[in-house]
């Protein structure tokens, strides 16, 4: 759906069909660990419906009627973005960010639904509608969840209202942030396009999207999914103003032991990592974009 655009492609129970057919691709699978499976020191599929993908010669070719084809997109997006993680730095010179085998549970939970248990260190994926793990951004997004526990000593990220929204506004951000920079597509706003086409009957289907035009605090309504795109529209416009690098930095960099923030808070820890990273145009920039969504 994000690669063609075609926003009259539907799930038809998982069956394979020739419009779908310009929407592979083959791609490099990096890090295998040579057991045969889908495992590395940044992502494992550790449990799945059906038969575990395996190859001797790490050639894993299925199409979307096969169950391994989502064992294959779930270990191909982690790995891409554990690996663009320590691209910006982290791990590297910086402190490590989920530098390690991301569980991996694919199709084993019945609902339309997906989520990371930072208890078990575990992202699960579901199988209600389109399958979760056929779509990027449904990976990324719970990628997102877990990224924000990962950063937090000695606890995971957030348990309160607001707290819960910018876990889900930095899941979507995170999520089409790093689609757009490993497989950009034209309409990169648009969060989870190929998995929402069995929940939405407005186009272009959304799950959500991070330029929506909300504002802090009168259009907080106590539920995390609409509250976060206010954080989410924040992100997206400081990714906007000083490019994709220079701002997923930075706000990876500002979440670190922030525990439960409110907006305000997490935005002053991040105008701050702008300085130190950046200096002060790029915070006065980024001060400017929560200023706007009156977060600041």
């Amino acid at each position: 759906m994000a690669d063609l655009q075609n926003q009259s492609l539907t799930d038809q129970k998982d069956a394979d069909y020739p419009a779908l057919d310009r929407a592979y691709h083959d791609v490099t699978l990096t890090n295998l660990d040579g057991s045969g499976y889908l495992s590395d020191d940044y992502a494992n599929v550790l449990s799945e419906t059906g038969d575990a993908a395996f190859s001797l010669t790490n050639e894993f070719n299925y199409r979307r009627d096969d169950d391994r084809f989502e064992q294959v997109l779930a270990y191909y997006w982690v790995t891409e973005a554990q690996r663009y993680i320590q691209e910006l730095g982290f791990g590297v010179t910086r402190r490590a960010i989920n530098k390690e085998s991301q569980d991996l549970r694919i199709n084993t939970f019945g609902q339309d639904n997906s989520f990371s248990w930072d208890k078990k260190d575990v992202i699960r994926l579901g199988k209600g509608g389109v399958d979760d793990a056929e779509d990027a951004e449904v990976i990324l997004h719970e990628l997102g969840h877990a990224i924000q526990d990962s950063q937090q000593t000695p606890f995971g990220f957030g348990n309160t209202v607001e707290s819960g929204a910018i876990g889900e506004g930095f899941a979507d951000y995170w999520a089409v942030t790093v689609a757009d920079v490993v497989s950009p597509t034209p309409d990169p706003a648009c969060v989870a396009d190929w998995d929402s086409v069995s929940y939405t009957s407005e186009t272009p289907h959304c799950l959500r999207r991070v330029d929506e035009n909300l504002h802090y605090p009168e259009d907080l309504d106590g539920r995390v999914h609409h509250d976060g795109q206010i954080w989410s529209r924040a992100l997206w416009d400081i990714r906007n103003a000083v490019g994709s690098t220079r701002a997923d930095t930075l706000i990876l960099e500002g979440q670190f032991d922030v525990g439960s923030p409110t907006m305000p808070q997490l935005a002053t820890s991040t105008v701050a990592a702008a300085r130190r990273l950046y200096g002060n145009s790029v915070a006065n920039q980024v001060r400017r974009a929560f200023e706007v969504r009156g977060i600041l």
